[in-house]
């Protein structure tokens, strides 16, 4: 498979060559863009382990051909034994971010597809089984696959943390020591997972066998989350966000993700001309960066679970705002900067059919390998979204049980005349909205080839991997005038490598002039892109 893909039968785009080929797989069948998507992220969550997996979050932004939008929210809640006083007891001063009590949320994303599975059958015409679906990640679990370089690699980038548990070692380190890119890597427990997922459906994941064998596994681990946590979730649908950027709206997820912090960047950018900077100057990246600042201030202060705070979304993107935050960005010097959200592991995918339906979706654990809490005997890792919960009674992400965390997660589309026109998103914490930010522009206001728009050289502010600076990082292929002149203007500029990890794996997936779909993966993941 190849990283670029053009198609008017549909296309695909994921961060894993295997999940990109199930997908390509339901579309030549006859399935939907849905339907793909969910074999795709299935398989995601068997072949990507370290970034995914059934014991963690999602959120899908889906349009129908007509820029129907619908959002499906997958944030797990906190368990109802679950609150700052309880950590108190425990000695502790902040939630851990590995062991028993880091994997203190539901984890939502099976429910996100089993809705998703609904709307496809009762909205989109869909056919094709469920059990079916989920086959080849079936498959892969059983039969095995051959591991990339990001899974042992990150495992034993983080060994001090992880090589402690023993269920997590002999799932993903036989032996003791993590797989070498390209050995062959079989989780027959998760298999076994897996097939009475197919047998069950997604509910039984919360209320059937599946979700009794997780309950009491992570009990046996020493969490405090119930069999009565999982049975009360039910994923919900939402109402997406919009922003005008250029000729067209600019789409993303509601509180409590981030994706009002990604609209923020794009409705601030909208106020300039960008094609008048090239898409490789200090200028645009400078003015990226300083509305990426002012996004994510208000990001801070504001967003949480908007069933316990108020977060005025409609108030923050009034236009009149979003003139006055564009007004105070100083083309000749960098605001200040604090420390921002930091790291998360996640994967992106996208999905478009033939008739014009798309599916932007993001699946994640929070860190590499989650809590590092396997589920018993069930093969499931548990992620760790709720360690960045606070425990300040002050704050507005503070935990309180039945709480949704504050979420990193938000899966982009942006429309034109009413239709899904670009389809884009990445993994990365704090490097979400400034990739989705690069995607987009590069895309839409610089029309580049959308193969040269995931190559081009990115940034990224702010702390990632295993480090605790908040300086700006620029990969090394940016020019040696635009590192000088970032700095002359008080940006504290660090250069990482060419194609650097942190900056996140992105996708997208774009309707050209003619009709013609295009999907591109990014050369820094282990992806492909496919057509039908």
């Amino acid at each position: 498979m190849t990283r670029y893909a053009s198609s008017a039968g549909g296309v695909v785009t994921s961060p894993h060559h295997l999940a990109t080929a199930a997908g390509k797989a339901v579309l030549e069948a006859g399935g939907n863009a849905i339907e793909a998507a969910l074999a795709v992220g299935s398989t995601l969550c068997v072949v990507y382990p370290h970034m995914n997996s059934l014991g963690g979050d999602g959120f899908w932004l889906l349009s129908d051909a007509d820029g129907r939008l619908t959002g499906l929210d997958g944030a797990g809640p906190a368990g109802s034994r679950y609150d700052p006083a309880r950590y108190a007891d425990l000695g502790l001063a902040a939630i851990p971010s590995r062991g028993p009590h880091a994997a203190n949320t539901v984890a939502g994303l099976v429910s996100v597809w089993g809705t998703a599975h609904a709307l496809s059958r009762g909205r989109w015409g869909g056919r094709l089984p469920w059990a079916d679906l989920l086959e080849p990640a079936h498959s892969h679990a059983e039969h095995g696959f051959p591991c990339s370089a990001g899974q042992g690699g990150f495992l034993a980038q983080k060994w001090s943390e992880l090589g402690a548990y023993a269920e997590l070692a002999d799932l993903y380190a036989p032996g003791g020591t993590p797989p070498e890119a390209g050995a062959e890597f079989r989780q027959p427990q998760l298999a076994v997972s897996l097939r009475l997922l197919q047998r069950d459906g997604a509910d039984g994941f919360y209320r059937g066998e599946l979700g009794r064998r997780v309950a009491r596994g992570l009990a046996e681990a020493g969490s405090l989350l119930a069999a009565e946590d999982l049975e009360r979730f039910r994923c919900r649908e939402v109402v997406p966000i919009t922003v005008p950027y250029r000729n067209g709206l600019a789409a993303n997820m509601p509180p409590p993700t981030q994706g009002l912090a990604s609209l923020l960047i794009l409705a601030q950018l909208d106020r300039f001309n960008l094609a008048q900077y090239g898409h490789l100057s200090a200028d645009y990246v400078h003015l990226a960066v300083e509305a990426t600042k002012q996004a994510f201030r208000l990001r801070d202060r504001h967003v949480a679970d908007p069933d316990h705070v108020a977060v005025p979304v409609a108030e923050l993107l009034a236009p009149g705002r979003l003139d006055a935050l564009a007004a105070d960005i100083d083309m000749d010097r960098a605001a200040p900067w604090g420390r921002g959200v930091g790291p998360a592991d996640t994967v992106w995918f996208g999905v478009m059919d033939a008739e014009g339906r798309a599916v932007s979706a993001i699946q994640s654990i929070y860190h590499e390998y989650g809590s590092g809490i396997v589920a018993g005997d069930t093969g499931i890792l548990w992620q760790n979204r709720g360690s960045s919960f606070s425990l300040d009674p002050r704050h507005a992400n503070v935990l309180k049980p039945g709480k949704r965390p504050f979420h990193t997660l938000n899966p982009a589309m942006y429309l034109e005349d009413g239709r899904p026109r670009l389809v884009y998103g990445t993994m990365g914490g704090d490097g979400q909205p400034q990739t989705q930010c690069a995607v987009a522009t590069r895309a839409l206001d610089y029309r580049l080839p959308l193969a040269e728009v995931l190559d081009s050289p990115r940034w990224l502010l702010g702390r990632t991997w295993g480090q605790s600076s908040d300086t700006l990082k620029l990969e090394d292929r940016f020019a040696p005038e635009v590192f000088a002149e970032l700095a002359r203007r008080g940006h504290q500029v660090e250069r990482v490598e060419a194609y650097a990890q942190m900056m996140g794996h992105a996708g997208a997936i774009r309707v050209l002039p003619d009709g013609t779909l295009e999907a591109a993966s990014d050369p820094r993941s282990d992806g492909a892109a496919a057509g039908a």
